[in-house]
């Protein structure tokens, strides 16, 4: 029988990550006027730390394959622009929009295709992911496009961009992420059998 520690290390990660994302989204969408150093390092170092939790969720190995299949290449990007974003906030304020409207669409981008490949593999609620994704893609493009100058209305749809995300992220590892104890080692036959016996 394979460990399951790392994939609920992982998906208990992810919860967490995603319980801050909306909270953090919530207390920029209340106060919008809180200082963009402060909110740049916040977001770096959360984004680090997002990072380091996808990297271990993509090395869990959990039964459907679906929630972190992108988590890789995602958590080094994290982790390399959270650690930069903590560390140089400054270089960053400017373009702090546009560069979490970028990941906030990519990642909801990505979402969409978890959220397809989870209906193919017969997850009931891949609709509730494919939702949560398509909200978050369209609050990172309206981040991206700043349609309402000031930065106060800068903070007010970065608060929306990262509540939207942690949503995204919060409903993607309740619905595609499944630990059984007694899972046994990989192989395709498992994977496949195992999907039959939780979609029925």
């Amino acid at each position: 029988m394979r460990n399951t520690t790392p994939m609920t290390i992982a998906k208990t990660g992810y919860i967490i990550i995603s319980a801050i994302l909306i909270l953090g989204g919530i207390l920029m969408i209340a106060a919008p006027d809180t200082s963009a150093e402060i909110i740049c390092r916040a977001a770096g170092i959360t984004a680090a730390i997002f990072g380091a939790v996808k990297l271990v969720s993509y090395f869990s190995k959990d039964l459907f394959r679906l929630a972190f299949q992108f988590d890789l290449a995602e958590g080094i990007l994290l982790m390399v622009l959270g650690v930069t974003m903590a560390i140089t906030p400054d270089i960053f304020i400017g373009l702090f929009g546009i560069i979490l409207g970028t990941v906030i669409l990519a990642d909801g981008l990505f979402k969409i295709q978890t959220a397809i490949d989870a209906k193919l593999f017969g997850v009931s609620k891949w609709w509730l992911i494919l939702a949560a994704a398509l909200l978050a893609s369209a609050a990172g493009f309206l981040l991206i496009i700043d349609p309402l100058d000031g930065a106060s209305a800068a903070i007010l749809f970065a608060g929306i961009s990262m509540l939207a995300d942690g949503i995204l992220n919060l409903v993607t590892v309740i619905t595609a992420v499944k630990i059984i104890k007694n899972q046994r080692p990989d192989s395709e036959d498992t994977i496949v059998v195992n999907a039959v016996h939780y979609t029925h």
